[in-house]
C-alpha cells in the first residue's frame, strides 16, 4: 500500500492539489495506521515518508521524533466515524476551497452523471449534499463537529471553507473515486457555463 499510495500522492501533486508541502495522507493495514509525515514535498513522496501512528495519534517505535502532519488527528477521527474506512486522502485542490467561499454549510448539487461516483448514489436524478465545515487549527473543533455531523457524511468526503477536502474509502479505488468526485462537482458549480 505504501508504495502505490506514493504514487498516487505524487500523480496529484502534478494535478496542483498539494502545493508546497501541503497534504495528508494515511491509511490503515493490518490495524496498523500509517500516516504521512509533515514539512515533505509532494512531489517527491515516498513509501519511508509514511509513519506508524496510534488511534489517538501518538507516533510509534521506531518513528519517534518524526513529526506527523498536522491534522493527524482528523484522520484518527474519521477511522473511529467510519471503522470501515481503510484510506484518506487530503486534497487542497482550488476547485473545492472556491466552491467553499459560495456554499454555507453545505455544497449541493445535482443531475450531474459522475455523482454517482460517490458511494450508495445509484443516479443522476437527485442531489448531493457534502458537509462544509469551517476551519480551524484546533482539532478538539474537527473533533466535535464531525460527531456532530456524522449523518451528513454518507458521500465519504467534506470540504473544509478555504482550505481543501477530506476523502475516505475501504480502499484507495474508493477514496480516490470519492475525491475525485467531488472535485469535479465542484468544477462544474465553478464554470457553469
Amino acid at each position: 500500500m505504501k508504495s502505490i499510495l506514493a504514487e498516487t500522492i505524487r500523480a496529484y501533486n502534478q494535478k496542483g492539489w498539494s502545493p508546497a508541502t501541503s497534504t495528508n495522507y494515511s491509511f490503515v493495514e493490518n490495524g496498523e495506521i500509517w500516516v504521512s509525515r509533515s514539512g515533505v514535498d509532494k512531489a517527491t513522496f515516498q513509501a519511508d515518508d509514511f509513519i506508524l501512528i496510534d488511534e489517538k495519534g501518538v507516533v510509534q517505535a521506531p518513528f519517534e521524533g518524526v513529526k506527523p502532519s498536522d491534522e493527524t488527528l482528523i484522520h484518527t477521527m474519521i477511522y473511529r466515524l467510519f471503522p470501515e474506512a481503510k484510506v484518506i486522502l487530503h486534497s487542497h485542490s482550488k476547485h473545492p476551497v472556491l466552491i467553499s467561499r459560495k456554499f454555507a454549510n453545505v455544497f449541493s448539487v445535482e443531475n450531474y452523471e459522475l455523482q454517482k461516483g460517490f458511494a450508495g448514489v445509484q443516479t443522476h436524478d437527485c442531489q448531493v449534499h457534502i458537509p462544509i465545515v469551517e476551519n480551524a487549527q484546533d482539532m478538539s473543533y474537527f473533533e466535535q463537529v464531525l460527531s456532530e455531523r456524522k449523518a451528513e457524511l454518507k458521500h465519504h468526503c467534506f470540504i473544509i471553507r478555504q482550505h481543501g477536502t477530506y476523502a475516505w474509502g475501504k480502499n484507495l479505488f474508493e477514496a480516490k473515486r470519492h475525491l475525485e468526485t467531488l472535485d469535479y462537482l465542484c468544477e462544474c458549480e465553478l464554470h457553469p457555463y
